[in-house]
């Protein structure tokens, strides 16, 4: 579907139903739609969070595609909701407790799915059509969904009266309007006194009976649960108390269909999250408790699993010749497979990992498998035996940024300013999705020019996201991790090694400084004055005439100035000490779009579109303002 359409900002309507459309939905969709209809497609993955943010939506259907995970509480603020259909696809969890601020809701259509818990969160609602059949609810059905004309629910596990009957310890709430009152006060002795005495009598018989029965009741109802304590403590005492240490760890963690065995005792949770659709290959994490092992289900694992004999085949068994790079946590190789198609393969060094990250290092394959977005490099596959672990990724010929800013071989073959604008922008875009669409965020923690990769058409591709998790944690290893990514690294990292998102946004500053001034965040070989990028240019960003002198001179002056102050004017946002005074990478990419929507009217003007930038006079007598 691609992944600008929120630059369609007076599209209304959007409908897309009936065809093939695979991957997931876009997390940036048209903002000011009112009617969205992507059924019967292909879809997989989750709905995007974006979708809290489209104010006038009224009308979403993705019924019959493969959608998954929990439905996602996003509907708060979508008060104009009338028509919402989720059938057909595998949302699984509970009906997500923003369902209950959708006050104009009259379609509710969720039948067909793998939904669980109770109906409660519907109650008030002004549904005329609500289908929830083929589900797993349970529990009762609230009395106030009875009215609603077209309500169905059969295929679930809800009790057989539509309502919970009345406690058996409340008493009566009119015993002067009883049956038996009524039936006495209708027959032929109409005397006050006869009426008195029969009223009395048959108040006595009721106030006796209800609190015989409330005493007996209650007597039961102990007794039932002293042997019950009973018996867990002679019987199971252990037991228990695994459980409420399990529960206690695994407190607010998001798993889906958490699966807890111990000896014997099973406890199944659902937790609301946004995890994407199940495959084959399941993650099972083993937590130690009290009383052993406990084994937990984690996601399933979407990409492929590789042999070693597959990989080293492809690799001529990791030999130099087909070795590309070199990071941190071990050497990239690229692979060409007996389809035609090559793959970077990253070896990891078990060197670099502790015991923990290994075991971890399942999960993490889990979790960087669901990362889609136009701007991420993807994880195609993955290989745990003879304990080797790599890393199979989509492979992108045309080099990294940095090798592109620093290390072309021919100087004219330099990026043009729209280009870099472009390349901001898309790498903008991806730090966006990981820290604001993902549920946890995101963290990249190892931004920098050389994991930003170009395809042939000069499209940003982030690498090593989520790699973070296989880093130890301490801050003396950290440290030893991000060695090679000094100059990138934000002052907060270097004071505590604390890392989140802000200094994501830093590096990314930085970033946008080597873009800028075509120079190395830490260059020795200059004056050193200016071997700090951050430190020689920050100053410098506001004073114009300061900026065009900062400027690569591959450019050969082929930019537009208020274009170039605007671009400096994030830079110096993004660069800040403070990390609470940088800018979330929302507000970042809006500002960005602005640049290249204006940069577009004069590429438009301009005979060359590759992206690269070249000294002819017709580029240098380009009219460079806006």
């Amino acid at each position: 579907m691609g992944y600008l359409l929120s630059d369609l900002m007076s599209l209304r309507t959007f409908d897309l139903s009936d065809n093939n459309i695979q991957e997931s939905i876009p997390y940036q969709l048209p903002p000011n739609l009112t009617s969205l209809n992507l059924a019967r497609n292909n879809l997989s993955g989750s709905l995007p969070y974006s979708i809290s943010s489209m104010l006038s939506l009224t009308y979403l259907n993705v019924s019959s595609n493969s959608l998954s995970q929990s439905v996602g509480d996003v509907f708060s603020n979508l008060s104009i909701f009338t028509t919402l259909d989720l059938s057909f696809n595998n949302f699984s969890g509970d009906l997500p407790s923003s369902f209950s601020a959708l006050s104009n809701l009259s379609t509710l259509n969720v039948q067909n799915n793998q939904l669980t818990g109770s109906l409660d969160v519907l109650t008030g609602l002004p549904l005329t059509t609500l289908n929830v059949a083929n589900n797993h609810f349970s529990g009762w059905i609230p009395r106030e969904l009875s009215s609603i004309p077209n309500f169905i629910y059969d295929g679930n596990s809800f009790e057989n009266s539509p309502a919970p009957p009345t406690p058996p310890h409340t008493p009566p709430s009119s015993p002067g309007r009883s049956h038996d009152n009524h039936r006495h006060s209708g027959s032929g002795d109409n005397s006050p006194q006869s009426s008195n005495a029969q009223s009395t009598e048959s108040d006595k018989e009721i106030s006796a009976g209800a609190t015989i029965g409330i005493t007996v009741g209650s007597a039961i109802i102990l007794l039932i649960a002293l042997l019950a304590v009973m018996f867990c403590i002679r019987k199971n005492k252990k037991d228990i108390g695994a459980i409420i240490s399990l529960g206690s760890r695994s407190a607010g963690k998001n798993n889906v269909n958490t699966e807890i065995e111990e000896q014997g005792v099973k406890n199944i949770a659902a937790v609301t999250d946004l995890k994407p659709p199940p495959a084959e290959k399941l993650v099972v994490e083993r937590l130690q408790g009290n009383s052993g092992s406990i084994k937990r289900m984690k996601s399933p694992i979407t990409a492929t699993s590789y042999t070693v004999a597959s990989l080293q085949t492809a690799t001529n068994s990791l030999s130099q010749e087909f070795l590309i790079g070199e990071g941190s946590l071990g050497r990239v190789y690229k692979g060409e497979f007996p389809n035609g198609k090559a793959m970077a393969i990253k070896k990891i060094d078990n060197a670099a990992l502790s015991l923990q990250e290994e075991d971890n290092f399942l999960e993490a394959v889990s979790n960087m498998s669901r990362l889609r977005h136009p701007n991420l490099l993807s994880l195609v596959g993955y290989c745990a035996e003879h304990g080797q672990r790599l890393l199979v990724y989509e492979y992108i010929g045309n080099g990294s940024l940095h090798d592109v800013l620093h290390f072309a071989d021919d100087g004219s073959k330099t990026l043009s300013w729209n280009a870099r604008v472009r390349v901001a922008l898309g790498t903008a875009r991806a730090l966006e999705y990981l820290h604001e669409v993902c549920l946890p965020s995101v963290v990249h923690r190892n931004f920098k020019s050389a994991n930003i990769l170009l395809d042939d058409e000069l499209n940003p591709h982030l690498s090593d996201c989520g790699l973070a998790a296989l880093t130890p944690n301490t801050e003396r290893q950290v440290s030893t991790q991000m060695v090679g990514s000094f100059g990138y690294s934000a002052p907060e990292f270097a004071l505590s090694g604390v890392y989140t998102v802000k200094s994501d946004v830093y590096s990314f500053g930085v970033v946008m400084l080597e873009l800028l001034t075509g120079r190395k965040p830490l260059d020795s070989s200059r004056v050193r004055s200016e071997q700090s990028l951050v430190r020689w240019a920050t100053p410098q960003l506001h004073d114009i005439d300061a900026l065009a002198k900062m400027v690569d001179p591959g450019l050969n002056g082929m930019y537009p100035a208020k274009s170039l102050s605007r671009f400096a004017d994030i830079i110096a946002l993004c660069v800040q000490a403070e990390p609470e005074f940088r800018p979330p990478m929302s507000e970042v990419v809006q500002a960005l779009v602005r640049l290249v929507q204006r940069a577009s009217v004069v590429k438009r003007r301009s005979s060359d579109d590759s992206g690269f930038a070249y000294k002819t006079p017709e580029h240098e007598a380009l009219d460079m303002s806006f």
